[in-house]
């Protein structure tokens, strides 16, 4: 595993945005973790958390896109963020734009859109905190396609949860069979597990043979086959 991924494991877990416990999802699942990129509220968190969407984007993707396209609202200070770390690490000026939930009707910045309009030739990176089912994408990708003349590259998560979207198989597998464009996580959930499993960290083990339990028992009811 490259040495950034154990770290923003080790960074989700500091920032306790990555918990382990019993936790009732918005899709009505019993999950025994949960993650929330809602939690990452100070200064240096959104730094490092820019730095660590940067790196995997770079590694995924590359250079060749022009915008960092995070959808409303948690994809907001994420797409900034990146932007800002992409310009540091790497030197590549990117712009960002973000949805609004409701389009605004008055001043010079009206329009359903924040931060830079899209164009005809863009290249496209989305970001967003997790999906679970996909069904955000449903909404987010006809605005972005239906703004512009745009190639979407690819989406960026900071956790896949390897369990099933609307079908039988992965959210981001759903997601690139029926947008046709790649999907990519900074760290997936088995990743986590590997790496934290017995693992004692500031004095206690996260996940420790109940939680694993837990864990093996959720993916057998909701694991993806793919």
């Amino acid at each position: 595993m490259e040495q950034y991924k154990q770290e923003f494991i080790d960074f989700m877990v500091d920032s306790e945005v990555l918990r382990f416990g019993e936790f009732t999802l918005k899709s009505g699942r019993k999950s025994p973790f949960f993650m929330n990129a809602g939690l990452y509220v100070t200064g240096s968190q959104l730094k490092k958390l820019g730095e660590y969407y940067a790196r995997a984007i770079h590694d995924k993707y590359g250079d060749d896109f022009d915008v960092l396209f995070g959808p409303a609202y948690k994809g907001i200070p994420i797409s900034v963020v990146t932007a800002i770390a992409y310009s540091e690490l790497y030197g590549k000026e990117v712009r960002y734009c973000s949805d609004r939930k409701e389009e605004k009707d008055h001043g010079a910045d009206k329009g359903g859109f924040l931060g830079s309009p899209l164009r005809d030739g863009d290249r496209v990176v989305m970001i967003e905190d997790v999906t679970t089912s996909g069904k955000s994408m449903e909404e987010t990708v006809p605005k972005v396609r239906g703004a512009a003349n745009v190639e979407i590259v690819g989406l960026m998560v900071s956790l896949n949860r390897m369990e099933v979207g609307m079908g039988e198989k992965s959210a981001l597998v759903e997601i690139k069979e029926k947008y046709g464009f790649e999907t990519n996580a900074i760290v997936s959930m088995a990743e986590v597990v590997e790496y934290l499993y017995n693992k004692e960290y500031n004095g206690k083990v996260i996940i420790n043979d109940g939680i694993k339990a837990a864990i093996d028992e959720y993916y057998e009811q909701y694991g993806a086959k793919n």
